[in-house]
């Protein structure tokens, strides 16, 4: 038995860097057939998921028995059908053609095993909301059978459409150079460096958990890796000087979570996103940048004033590394962010400035004997594994979200559904907004951010589009919703993850996510109210719109956290909470409002302050310390990670 699990692990591996190398292959030479692609990657992806997940959860880290190598054969047949008749898949005509029995037995067989796989990696919610789209298109229309699954397998707008697509080309390469990027020491680069930078300041070790995550963020593009990469090192430090554990759990928490709107590796939904909207990755890399920096603003503000109030210093100066040594030693390992900026910056496709990103970091990890150790043949192909099992659960989700799509398209739900929406709405912006924020949580609750933000953008994009919102604006704005639910109780599973490192109650730990991330919540009706957070228009309305949400997601973190020169009074924080919204809707009117009103906050933070805190007592060496809990924790440990925190690495890619 032993021997078995030993050979199906070899076989993980295998298949695993074979799936990472056929992709490298392809944007080197250029991808084939769309069939061809598409089936292929989604051949590797379900292979992989029915070797790697059990049938039930209890059997987890058992080796795959007899029913999951009948999946994996099923898989197999049903993804290599339009492979080996891609001449007669890519001339016939749909809706003219004939749909032989054996068409028809390929397409149920292709549905059955993308939607155990999805069940498996993702839970049930997924494979469930693609089974009541499809009952409602066989039970409440009049498509036939036949059409429908001729629609969803034999077609390039279903299953293998435009989800798939991005998926198999950008998506994947991304998630290989964060994983390559991780193993090759890129992370302990970014760590250092924000230790460096923030670690001596008040409440040193959350800004630094806000830094390394948006900065792991910006090439990993997964809420739930993001925290258990680097939340397994910055969540101690911050339990070590005197935060409470689910304060410290919900930083990370909050902080990982805005790693997907972080350019330049955003998450996956963003590939999607530009392929929806027909324009380039760095067009909405662009896009995102202005509320990617308000929102690690808002969280660096909010944790320096809970700092302040709580009396929590830094990290000692003795015990840090040195910006300037970091840098000299290990900075040129940034080289490879900057050729993938560099490279979408000159106009070549994200595909290509993914693979420069990949081909770049060997060379550069050995370009200098003190980063030459990072590199091995063992690291290099446990990076390639690493990758495309991280990418098995992005191509889980677009295929099952692909389903969903081709209902919605064939059936014309969505025009159905844009009419519900502008009915409840009664044709207002503002509820239709707020109809979209709770359905993008909702929906981003039981599923990973990207089938979420697709099926929202089949659904509610066009209802707000037709409510006078911006393409681009309404676009990011179901995205933004999608993420968030990562960090939204009850199903919170960014939380989940980092709850489990820092030993804090999930319900706490939830709520003060939500404290530290309101300011994520509100964005997107800033730029919505004012698309020049976009980058839209004209650059003096650009510049201005900055400054104003700048100034206001500034006083949101003080009216948040209570803490502004000063510990703030409630009437301070009123204040700065009505400041903060009115300068929401960018114009001289409400700018001239917020700004008295922030004004008037001032005036009396400073001349009746609350009564401030006591400081917490605190040892601050970086050795073995007791934390406030009592619980004696040694630097850069491991922590050990409960049953309810993801562990499993295709679960890293759930968010």
């Amino acid at each position: 038995m032993m021997r078995y699990e030993s050979l199906m692990k070899k076989l993980v591996t295998f298949v695993a860097v074979s799936m990472s190398l056929f992709h490298l292959y392809v944007a080197y030479a250029g991808p084939p057939n769309a069939f061809t692609l598409r089936a292929t990657h989604f051949g590797f992806a379900l292979v992989l998921a029915y070797l790697s997940l059990p049938l039930f959860s209890r059997n987890a880290g058992k080796a795959p028995g007899p029913l999951d190598w009948l999946f994996v054969i099923g898989a197999i047949v049903a993804c290599a059908y339009p492979i080996f008749y891609q001449q007669y898949f890519n001339t016939r005509m749909a809706y003219v053609g004939p749909v032989s029995t054996t068409d028809q037995a390929m397409a149920i067989l292709m549905i059955l095993v993308v939607l155990e796989a999805a069940r498996r990696a993702m839970g049930p919610i997924l494979p469930i909301t693609a089974l009541l789209f499809l009952g409602y298109q066989v039970f409440f229309t009049n498509t036939r059978i036949l059409r429908l699954l001729e629609y969803q397998y034999m077609t390039t707008d279903a299953l293998f459409g435009i989800p798939a697509q991005v998926s198999a080309t950008y998506v994947v390469l991304f998630v290989i150079f964060g994983a390559l990027a991780e193993r090759m020491g890129i992370g302990k680069l970014f760590t250092d460096f924000a230790l460096a930078l923030t670690g001596h300041t008040a409440g040193g070790p959350a800004k630094v958990a806000v830094v390394t995550s948006g900065l792991f963020g910006s090439v990993s593009g997964s809420a739930v890796a993001n925290v258990m990469t680097t939340g397994t090192f910055t969540i101690p430090l911050m339990k070590r000087i005197g935060y409470p554990k689910s304060f410290s759990g919900a930083v990370e928490a909050v902080a990982s979570t805005g790693g997907q709107i972080m350019p330049p590796i955003m998450g996956a939904a963003a590939f999607v996103m530009a392929e929806f909207m027909g324009v380039s990755y760095l067009t909405v890399a662009t896009y995102a940048l202005l509320p990617a920096f308000l929102y690690y603003l808002a969280v660096f503000l909010a944790v320096h004033f809970e700092a302040k109030k709580q009396g929590l210093k830094g990290l000692p100066k003795a015990d840090l590394p040195r910006v300037w040594t970091v840098l000299s030693e290990r900075g040129h390992l940034f080289l490879p962010l900057f050729f993938i900026i560099g490279a979408l910056m000159i106009g070549r496709s994200a595909q290509f400035s993914a693979l420069m990103g990949i081909l770049s970091i060997v060379p550069v990890v050995l370009l200098r004997k003190t980063t030459r150790a990072e590199f091995s043949i063992q690291k290099l192909v446990d990076g390639l594994e690493s990758g495309a099992i991280n990418a098995v659960i992005v191509a889980l989700a677009c295929a099952a979200a692909g389903i969903v799509i081709g209902v919605i398209a064939q059936t014309g739900l969505g025009l159905t559904f844009t009419g519900i929406v502008r009915a409840a709405a009664q044709n207002m912006l503002l509820p239709a907004l707020l109809l979209t924020m709770v359905a993008g949580i909702i929906l981003g609750m039981g599923m990973p951010t990207t089938p979420a933000y697709i099926v929202q953008v089949a659904l509610l994009v066009p209802a707000l589009v037709r409510l006078g919102v911006p393409v681009e604006a309404a676009h990011m704005f179901v995205f933004y919703f999608a993420i968030l639910s990562a960090i939204t109780p009850p199903v919170a599973i960014a939380v989940y993850a980092a709850a489990g490192l820092s030993r804090g109650g999930i319900w706490e730990t939830s709520w003060d996510a939500v404290k530290l991330g309101l300011t994520g919540y509100i964005i997107p009706f800033m730029f919505v109210f004012g698309p020049a957070l976009l980058m839209i228009g004209d650059w003096p309305d650009i510049v201005l719109a900055a400054i104003s949400a700048t100034i206001g997601v500034t006083l949101l973190a003080g009216a948040l956290t209570g803490y502004f020169i000063k510990p703030a009074s409630w009437i301070t924080r009123l204040l700065f909470f009505a400041a903060a919204l009115s300068l929401i809707k960018t114009g001289f009117v409400t700018d001239a409002i917020g700004l008295a009103l922030a004004a008037a906050g001032i005036a009396v933070n400073l001349k009746w302050p609350a009564a401030e805190l006591p400081p917490r007592t605190q040892k601050q060496s970086i050795g073995h310390v007791e934390a406030p809990d009592h619980s004696p924790v040694a630097p850069g440990d491991m922590l050990e990670v409960p049953a309810h925190a993801p562990k499993d690495p295709i679960e890293q890619g759930r968010a």
